[in-house]
Protein backbone atom coordinates (compact mmCIF):
# COMPACT_ATOMS: atom_id res chain seq x y z
CA UNK A 1 0.00 0.00 0.00
CA UNK A 2 1.84 3.09 -0.71
CA UNK A 3 0.31 6.85 0.05
CA UNK A 4 1.14 9.83 -1.12
CA UNK A 5 1.11 13.29 0.12
CA UNK A 6 1.26 16.47 -2.08
CA UNK A 7 1.90 19.76 -0.29
CA UNK A 8 0.39 22.68 -2.85
CA UNK A 9 2.29 25.36 -1.48
CA UNK A 10 5.27 27.65 -2.48
CA UNK A 11 6.89 27.46 0.95
CA UNK A 12 8.67 24.61 2.77
CA UNK A 13 8.30 23.33 6.20
CA UNK A 14 5.27 25.23 6.89
CA UNK A 15 1.60 24.45 8.07
CA UNK A 16 0.34 22.18 5.64
CA UNK A 17 3.31 20.55 4.91
CA UNK A 18 3.64 19.97 8.49
CA UNK A 19 -0.07 18.66 8.79
CA UNK A 20 0.66 16.11 5.68
CA UNK A 21 3.40 15.17 7.08
CA UNK A 22 1.40 14.35 10.41
CA UNK A 23 -1.41 12.68 8.24
CA UNK A 24 1.24 10.15 6.30
CA UNK A 25 3.21 9.66 9.51
CA UNK A 26 -0.22 7.88 10.88
CA UNK A 27 -0.57 6.08 7.49
CA UNK A 28 3.01 4.52 8.29
CA UNK A 29 1.51 3.07 11.10
CA UNK A 30 -0.87 1.11 9.62
CA UNK A 31 2.41 -0.29 7.06
CA UNK A 32 1.88 2.16 4.10
CA UNK A 33 4.57 2.95 1.92
CA UNK A 34 4.54 6.79 1.96
CA UNK A 35 5.62 9.54 0.02
CA UNK A 36 5.87 13.49 -0.09
CA UNK A 37 5.75 15.54 -3.30
CA UNK A 38 6.15 19.46 -1.95
CA UNK A 39 5.19 21.63 -4.83
CA UNK A 40 8.01 24.10 -3.98
CA UNK A 41 10.51 21.88 -5.25
CA UNK A 42 8.68 21.80 -8.78
CA UNK A 43 8.84 23.76 -11.87
CA UNK A 44 5.25 23.08 -13.42
CA UNK A 45 3.50 24.87 -16.25
CA UNK A 46 0.02 25.63 -16.27
CA UNK A 47 -2.27 23.64 -18.76
CA UNK A 48 -2.52 25.89 -22.48
CA UNK A 49 -5.76 23.87 -23.06
CA UNK A 50 -4.07 22.48 -26.15
CA UNK A 51 -6.33 19.16 -26.08
CA UNK A 52 -3.15 17.42 -26.61
CA UNK A 53 -4.23 14.83 -23.98
CA UNK A 54 -7.98 14.08 -25.21
CA UNK A 55 -6.58 11.46 -27.73
CA UNK A 56 -3.36 10.40 -25.75
CA UNK A 57 -3.98 10.53 -22.70
CA UNK A 58 -0.43 12.28 -21.93
CA UNK A 59 0.42 15.71 -21.38
CA UNK A 60 2.39 17.24 -24.27
CA UNK A 61 4.00 19.68 -21.62
CA UNK A 62 7.22 18.19 -20.34
CA UNK A 63 8.41 19.19 -17.21
CA UNK A 64 8.28 18.34 -13.38
CA UNK A 65 4.58 17.29 -13.73
CA UNK A 66 5.82 13.84 -15.53
CA UNK A 67 7.68 12.92 -12.12
CA UNK A 68 4.06 14.12 -10.08
CA UNK A 69 2.06 11.88 -13.13
CA UNK A 70 3.72 8.83 -11.87
CA UNK A 71 3.37 9.20 -7.85
CA UNK A 72 0.07 9.76 -8.49
CA UNK A 73 -0.29 6.84 -10.78
CA UNK A 74 1.36 4.45 -8.47
CA UNK A 75 -0.23 6.01 -5.10
CA UNK A 76 -2.96 3.52 -3.70
CA UNK A 77 -4.56 6.34 -1.90
CA UNK A 78 -3.33 10.44 -1.50
CA UNK A 79 -3.64 13.12 1.01
CA UNK A 80 -3.58 16.54 -0.53
CA UNK A 81 -3.13 20.13 1.14
CA UNK A 82 -2.78 23.26 0.64
CA UNK A 83 -2.88 26.68 2.26
CA UNK A 84 -6.11 29.15 1.84
CA UNK A 85 -4.88 31.63 -0.58
CA UNK A 86 -7.53 34.76 -1.16
CA UNK A 87 -10.45 32.45 0.46
CA UNK A 88 -9.32 29.59 -1.97
CA UNK A 89 -7.10 26.99 -2.79
CA UNK A 90 -3.40 28.49 -4.00
CA UNK A 91 -2.45 28.63 -7.72
CA UNK A 92 -0.44 25.48 -7.07
CA UNK A 93 -3.41 23.14 -6.10
CA UNK A 94 -5.23 24.51 -9.26
CA UNK A 95 -1.96 23.85 -11.03
CA UNK A 96 -2.29 20.40 -10.01
CA UNK A 97 -6.10 20.10 -11.01
CA UNK A 98 -5.67 21.43 -14.31
CA UNK A 99 -2.67 19.19 -14.90
CA UNK A 100 -4.51 16.03 -14.24
CA UNK A 101 -6.97 16.92 -17.11
CA UNK A 102 -4.66 14.47 -19.30
CA UNK A 103 -5.34 11.68 -16.58
CA UNK A 104 -8.98 12.47 -16.79
CA UNK A 105 -9.17 10.71 -20.38
CA UNK A 106 -9.81 6.83 -19.01
CA UNK A 107 -9.86 7.82 -15.25
CA UNK A 108 -6.46 7.30 -14.40
CA UNK A 109 -6.98 8.41 -11.17
CA UNK A 110 -10.62 6.76 -10.48
CA UNK A 111 -10.55 4.25 -7.44
CA UNK A 112 -7.92 6.36 -5.36
CA UNK A 113 -8.30 6.88 -1.89
CA UNK A 114 -7.87 10.47 -0.91
CA UNK A 115 -8.52 13.37 1.00
CA UNK A 116 -8.21 17.21 1.68
CA UNK A 117 -6.20 18.95 4.29
CA UNK A 118 -6.90 22.88 4.53
CA UNK A 119 -4.59 25.45 6.54
CA UNK A 120 -6.46 28.95 6.89
CA UNK A 121 -5.25 32.24 9.19
CA UNK A 122 -9.23 32.38 9.45
CA UNK A 123 -11.45 31.76 6.98
CA UNK A 124 -11.79 30.23 3.42
CA UNK A 125 -11.70 26.31 4.31
CA UNK A 126 -15.03 25.92 2.80
CA UNK A 127 -13.72 27.00 -0.64
CA UNK A 128 -11.21 24.97 -0.51
CA UNK A 129 -12.61 21.61 0.44
CA UNK A 130 -15.40 22.14 -1.62
CA UNK A 131 -13.07 22.80 -4.91
CA UNK A 132 -11.06 20.27 -3.79
CA UNK A 133 -14.21 17.56 -3.53
CA UNK A 134 -15.43 18.62 -6.75
CA UNK A 135 -11.89 17.72 -8.36
CA UNK A 136 -12.32 14.34 -6.12
CA UNK A 137 -15.44 14.29 -7.97
CA UNK A 138 -14.33 14.67 -11.31
CA UNK A 139 -11.81 12.06 -11.01
CA UNK A 140 -13.55 9.47 -9.82
CA UNK A 141 -11.97 9.27 -6.68
CA UNK A 142 -12.59 8.03 -3.11
CA UNK A 143 -12.72 10.80 -0.35
CA UNK A 144 -12.83 9.51 3.00
CA UNK A 145 -14.43 12.78 4.69
CA UNK A 146 -15.19 16.06 3.45
CA UNK A 147 -12.16 17.58 4.26
CA UNK A 148 -9.81 18.83 6.51
CA UNK A 149 -9.57 22.49 8.17
CA UNK A 150 -6.85 23.51 10.29
CA UNK A 151 -5.69 26.94 11.60
CA UNK A 152 -2.81 28.68 11.65
CA UNK A 153 -1.33 32.08 10.27
CA UNK A 154 2.76 31.97 11.06
CA UNK A 155 4.59 28.66 10.05
CA UNK A 156 4.20 26.41 12.69
CA UNK A 157 1.59 28.13 14.59
CA UNK A 158 -0.76 25.22 13.14
CA UNK A 159 0.97 23.11 15.84
CA UNK A 160 -1.13 24.81 18.66
CA UNK A 161 -4.88 23.60 16.47
CA UNK A 162 -5.11 20.46 18.58
CA UNK A 163 -7.81 19.43 16.09
CA UNK A 164 -6.15 20.19 12.84
CA UNK A 165 -3.66 17.84 14.08
CA UNK A 166 -5.97 15.52 15.34
CA UNK A 167 -8.04 15.46 12.16
CA UNK A 168 -5.24 15.05 10.17
CA UNK A 169 -3.89 11.86 11.91
CA UNK A 170 -7.13 10.96 11.50
CA UNK A 171 -7.15 11.69 7.73
CA UNK A 172 -4.21 9.39 7.35
CA UNK A 173 -5.02 6.35 9.27
CA UNK A 174 -8.80 6.47 7.63
CA UNK A 175 -7.24 6.76 4.19
CA UNK A 176 -4.78 3.72 5.09
CA UNK A 177 -7.24 1.68 6.57
CA UNK A 178 -9.18 2.11 3.47
CA UNK A 179 -6.76 1.17 0.87
CA UNK A 180 -6.11 -1.99 2.94
CA UNK A 181 -9.88 -2.56 2.73
CA UNK A 182 -9.70 -2.20 -0.93
CA UNK A 183 -6.82 -4.37 -1.49
CA UNK A 184 -8.48 -7.01 0.67
CA UNK A 185 -11.91 -7.21 -1.36
CA UNK A 186 -9.96 -7.19 -4.58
Amino acid sequence: MNVLGIVCSSRKGGNTEILVREALNEAAKKDAETDLILFADLNISPCTGCGGCVNTGRCVIEDDMTKVYEKLLSADGIVFGTPVYFWTVTAQAKLLMDRTYSLYHGKKLGGKVCGCIAVAGRRGTVNVLSTFNMFFLGQNMIPVSNGISAYGSGIGDVKKDENGIHSARDLGLRIAETVYKQKKLS
